[in-house]
């Protein structure tokens, strides 16, 4: 009776927990993304980027081993979003078409940081974004290419709720 008790209380723990993941998720709208490619590298790579902003200074990402590699492109519909989320590697960007506001958890006055057609940029692993195309008439085109994918994984996005410096 005690042990029916018990594994009633934590099958009842686990829908709760995938429950509150699910509410506190922030989902996209008005992005269409398509994997273009995934592979894993024939040989051990190590990545190390160093990125300098205005904001964040300098940074150097670091990936030993990395694992699978992924392409993917994504559109942006006019006034589309892609929620909050993170990537667990690395993730180099391209603007093909268009112009996208990126906004990060680090950005406590939520100003954002456009970039247009023919910009790119590298987005640290972990850290908590939202990309928005504010334009109300034309689509914004972007390559993205994520390192460090964790095999047998779904993709490369993992969602994350809203951190609470932006109103959205």
């Amino acid at each position: 009776m005690m042990a029916r008790r018990v594994a009633f209380g934590v099958t009842v723990a686990t829908v709760v927990a995938a429950l509150a993941a699910v509410a506190v998720a922030t989902p996209g709208a008005g992005t269409a993304a398509v994997v273009v490619a995934r592979a894993a590298f024939a040989d051990r790579v190590n990545l190390k980027l160093e990125i300098k902003d205005h904001r964040r200074g300098r940074d150097t990402v670091h990936v030993s081993n990395a694992a699978d590699t992924v392409m993917q492109q994504i559109e942006f519909a006019p006034d589309g979003y892609s929620g909050w989320h993170s990537h667990p590697g690395p993730a180099i960007i391209l603007i093909k078409s268009g112009e996208l506001t990126f906004y990060s958890e680090d950005d406590r006055a939520c100003k954002g940081r456009t970039f247009s057609a023919g910009q790119a940029f590298i987005e640290p692993p972990g850290l908590v974004h939202f990309a928005h195309n504010h334009s109300l008439t034309q689509t914004a085109e972007v390559g993205v290419i994520y390192f460090d994918v964790p095999p047998g994984s779904s993709g490369p996005r993992i969602d994350e709720p809203a951190p609470g410096n932006c109103p959205f």
